[in-house]
């Protein structure tokens, strides 16, 4: 078993594991360099060779406990028949939904359409140190949800016209999303990731009536599915402020990651009997070291009898220097 996958199952609290969230990505010049030549971002993400090749870049160059697989939410999508395209400055755009046909497709087409990223996997896990844990992850079925039919404004606010009048159909359509992307799951862990991440990015944008339909539900129901495949589950179902309390206590993932609009002491104090992942602002990463080091130990003091994951609130952002992020690591793995 990994560091990772220990620590989340209580056998070593001996120190807090590190990763972080887009680490691999475009803060890296070694990843810079391949994008510059594979400009379209799907095509990327189903070159398994390019794909294995990135996920490890971080872990080359620091001492980070896990590896996550360069990959995105919005394949799901794909597989199930959207074109996604990534527009600059703006992000995702999808093709126009269609129910019927979303409905008409089966999950032999949908893992034979996502067969390169599980290969990505396959050949990453072989590359990887067998103490490294390699995370897979999905979009929660709402987050998905919103990119697919298009349900948030240019200010990312939901579209409450529209969320009205695709409302009757909405169950049907999460219900679907979910079984696919248990399907997801499944072939991940197959190919050789150890823990799952759930990322319900947009959660926040959820009306507060249908907390429990659109996010605790099924949050829930993917969470059993990974118990089920005895695979360690991290939910970030980020903005939700204090009803991170209520998903905790319905959902029961293994680990839940926090978002960095959340006060460390209020999640010491109520996110209680859980392991706990992330916190920190990404942009404190643009601050100089002292102050980089003087927020990251307020996380590690908050949860130094718990146990405690070291990753932030959100994604690494693009002009984060890889040198600060270094000297962080270096920090938390000498912290005792």
């Amino acid at each position: 078993m990994s560091i990772l996958t220990n620590f989340i199952n209580g056998k070593n609290n001996s120190c807090h594991p590190v990763w972080f969230m887009r680490q691999a990505g475009r803060y890296l010049p070694e990843f810079r360099k391949i994008r510059l030549k594979n400009p379209d971002f799907i095509k990327l993400c189903l070159n398994s060779e390019l794909s294995s090749e990135i996920t490890l870049q971080p872990l080359k160059r620091f001492d980070l406990d896990a590896a996550i697989i360069f990959s995105d939410i919005l394949m799901v999508p794909y597989g199930l028949g959207q074109t996604v395209t990534f527009k600059k400055n703006f992000g995702p755009v999808l093709s126009k939904f269609n129910t019927k046909e979303f409905l008409a497709n089966t999950p032999n087409n949908f893992s034979e359409k996502l067969k390169p990223v599980y290969e990505a996997i396959s050949k990453t896990r072989i590359k990887l140190e067998n103490r490294k844990s390699l995370i897979g992850f999905v979009g929660a079925p709402w987050t998905l949800l919103i990119y697919m039919i298009s349900l948030k404004t240019s200010e990312n606010v939901l579209n409450v016209e529209k969320f009205k009048s695709v409302k009757i159909n909405i169950n049907n359509i999460l219900e679907n999303l979910t079984e696919y992307l248990k399907i997801h799951i499944n072939n991940q862990i197959k190919a050789g990731a150890d823990v799952i991440q759930i990322f319900d990015s947009w959660a926040s944008l959820i009306p507060g009536e249908d907390i429990n339909n659109y996010c605790y539900k099924p949050n829930l129901d993917l969470v059993e599915y990974c118990k089920s495949k005895k695979t360690p589950v991290i939910c970030f179902p980020k903005g939700i402020k204090r009803k991170y309390k209520d998903f905790v206590e319905i959902v029961k993932p293994n680990v839940i990651n926090i978002d960095y609009n959340l006060d460390p002491m209020w999640v010491r104090d109520n996110l209680k009997k859980i392991c706990i992942q992330g916190g920190m602002n990404p942009k404190i990463l643009f601050q100089e070291n002292k102050k980089i080091i003087k927020e990251a130990t307020k996380y590690l003091d908050a949860f130094k009898d718990r146990s405690y994951i070291f990753n932030l609130g959100h994604g690494l952002l693009p002009d984060t220097n890889p040198d600060k992020l270094e000297n962080l690591i270096k920090f938390i793995k000498e912290k005792k």
